[in-house]
């Protein structure tokens, strides 16, 4: 049994049957086989093997007439490889002893090989890993035939493990199949644990190089909670999962029982909780948990599901689906917010070659440079509109001047409707989000030109400290408990006080019960998180009073360090709700 750590980013546990993607195309179906067929098993491995051979000797003989003989050398090496009769011993061990199934057999013994050659500490000899997954796959093609494993076309329940998964691949993921996933890279806040964290799949990232370890097949557990993945668990660790699995289940039935329950400090104060949400159907998640709307959706589904750009129908029905169950709660659309990680394939020739896409085009400043896009995306929310409580909302909103710029696009797109007399809503809520410490500063000169703030936190974060989100050797740097990030947020709500606009927290920040009382106590009000997050910060909510709120929030005004501050916030959170830290 091995544990390999990284960063949780969704939570829950899941026990299952590895998948690796990137040096894995096959989907390994059984690890054991009945003791009476193991002949014939060890025939149809040596049958593959020799088949493995066959093909190998061709490849090496083609090569070497069409390109020369050191072009031939190269497959001469794998065809070495392939007939070593120590390899060949060692797999058919696994299937006589072990009962092991030949593509178990072989994937084991292959990646046990894999590894050793890349902890050589020679850069050469590491590469040579890769001739190895090569045979790897050879073979699992000639045990399996073409049963070649697509992601968006798996049928039976798996982990999936990955160097990485984009934003697009993880968005295609059915939860139905996927009970989880794993990545070497990542960060806290990547796109890809956000779309983990709206699909309710456990999930850990930035574990480093793992996938070697691991056999297609192989039993794993992936702990989002504690951001372990583990690998041949024994049975008593399997056990002790199993039963954290039933007490979490437990945990969380008694937790969206707060669903019906209003949303209200102790002594009596409304503090509004919306759902943040990335696709059309988790509006029913939203509903479950006692939302009081949506306020935060991501529309850059539209984009990454599919290799084509979607047309204005295909925009209005994904809003209209989200807006017909709750006509009558808000529902606040972010435009799109595409560039840095979020790229699709259909608009590859749109994007920014840039050696900081962080820093590059990306969200307003994209759709501002592609009006087509955006116009098209604009039209659908104020036809949409019409159907119930729905707002637009601005991303990364950096200068007085492209807030100002996407409110006349706006005004544009309804004159436009206006005179094809399609119906569409005038008076549209217009928020922007509060994602960069420019908006902050002068959150007193945006307040009279929106109708509402929203604090994104995750993004706050990144350019206020200088961190980058989705890199694991600077993760310890980034900290929603930073002293200036709490600073800034006091300043957004004192201006928007002023002129009384409405902020709502919507980053990652405001699910984390860790920092509810601190934003109550700094004057924040309505919070939007993922549905999952919804009932425990709902639970918090109403074990506060606001003098306590308030308390708490000045008191980190006086600390100077991060930790010092988490380590407070946490300390008051196990005083508020003892058994949410157990």
């Amino acid at each position: 049994m091995e544990i390999k750590r990284g960063i949780a980013v969704s939570p829950g546990v899941v026990p299952g049957p590895a998948l690796v993607l990137g040096t894995e195309d096959f989907r390994i179906p059984r690890r054991f086989v009945s003791v009476d067929a193991v002949e014939i098993e060890l025939t149809r491995f040596r049958t593959a093997l020799d088949s493995v051979c066959g093909e190998i000797a061709e490849n090496e003989r083609l090569a070497s007439e069409r390109l020369g003989a050191q072009y031939g050398a190269i497959f001469t090496a794998h065809l070495n490889l392939a007939r070593d009769p120590k390899l060949r011993d060692e797999i058919e061990v696994l299937i006589r002893e072990k009962t092991y199934a030949p593509e178990f057999a072989s994937s084991r013994v292959l990646r046990r090989y894999a590894k050793f050659i890349q902890n050589l500490g020679d850069h050469y000899m590491a590469e040579r890993a890769v001739d190895i997954f090569d045979l790897e796959k050879r073979l699992l093609r000639h045990l399996l035939g073409e049963q070649r494993e697509e992601l968006s076309h798996i049928t039976e329940p798996v982990l999936v493990l990955a160097h990485n998964l984009t934003p697009s691949e993880t968005a295609s993921l059915d939860p139905d199949y996927v009970l989880g996933f794993a990545t070497e890279v990542g960060g806290h806040t990547s796109h890809t644990a956000i779309l983990a964290g709206a699909l309710e799949i456990p999930a850990v990232v930035g574990i480093g190089p793992f996938l070697s370890d691991v056999s297609g097949g192989e039993t794993i557990i992936i702990d989002g909670n504690h951001g372990e993945v583990i690998i041949d668990p024994d049975e008593s660790t399997l056990k002790r999962y199993h039963d954290t699995q039933v007490r979490i289940k437990t945990a969380n039935e008694k937790l969206e029982q707060l669903g019906r329950l209003e949303s209200k400090t102790a002594d009596g104060v409304s503090i509004k909780l919306y759902g943040n949400i990335e696709f059309p159907e988790e509006v029913d998640h939203c509903i479950q948990r006692g939302a009081e709307g949506v306020g935060l959706y991501r529309t850059e589904f539209l984009y990454l599901k599919d290799d084509r750009e979607p047309s204005e129908e295909d925009h209005f029905d994904a809003y209209r689906r989200v807006v017909d169950p709750i006509p009558d709660l808000p529902v606040v659309i972010r435009t799109l917010d595409l560039g840095a990680e979020k790229f699709p394939h259909s608009l590859e020739e749109l994007a920014e070659v840039s050696p900081n896409p962080v820093l590059g085009l990306r969200s307003v400043r994209f759709t501002l440079r592609n009006l087509g896009l955006f116009k098209t995306q604009l039209r659908a929310i104020l036809r949409a509109a019409t159907y119930g409580d729905i707002r637009v909302m601005f991303p990364l909103v950096s200068s007085m001047l492209e807030l100002r710029q996407a409110k006349m696009i706006l005004s544009d797109v309804m004159e436009d409707l206006e005179e094809e007399g399609i119906p569409f809503r005038r008076d549209i809520q217009v928020g922007m989000m509060v994602e960069v410490p420019s908006a902050a500063l002068l959150a007193d000169r945006f307040a009279p030109e929106v109708d509402f703030f929203s604090i994104g936190t995750n993004d706050l974060i990144q350019y206020t400290l200088a961190v980058d989100r989705a890199n694991p050797t600077v993760a310890d740097l980034y900290n929603c408990a930073d002293p200036s990030i709490l600073k800034l947020i006091r300043m957004v709500v004192a201006a928007a006080r002023k002129h009384d606009t409405p902020v709502v927290v919507c980053g990652q920040m405001s699910g984390d019960p860790t920092y509810t009382a601190a934003l109550i106590g700094m004057g924040i009000r309505e919070l939007s998180a993922t549905p999952f997050s919804l009932p425990v910060i709902k639970q918090v909510v109403r074990e506060l009073t606001i003098p306590q709120a308030e308390e708490i929030a000045a008191h980190t005004e006086c600390l100077d360090v991060a930790r010092d501050v988490e380590n407070y916030l946490r300390g008051e959170l196990k005083k508020i709700l003892p058994e949410i830290l157990d």
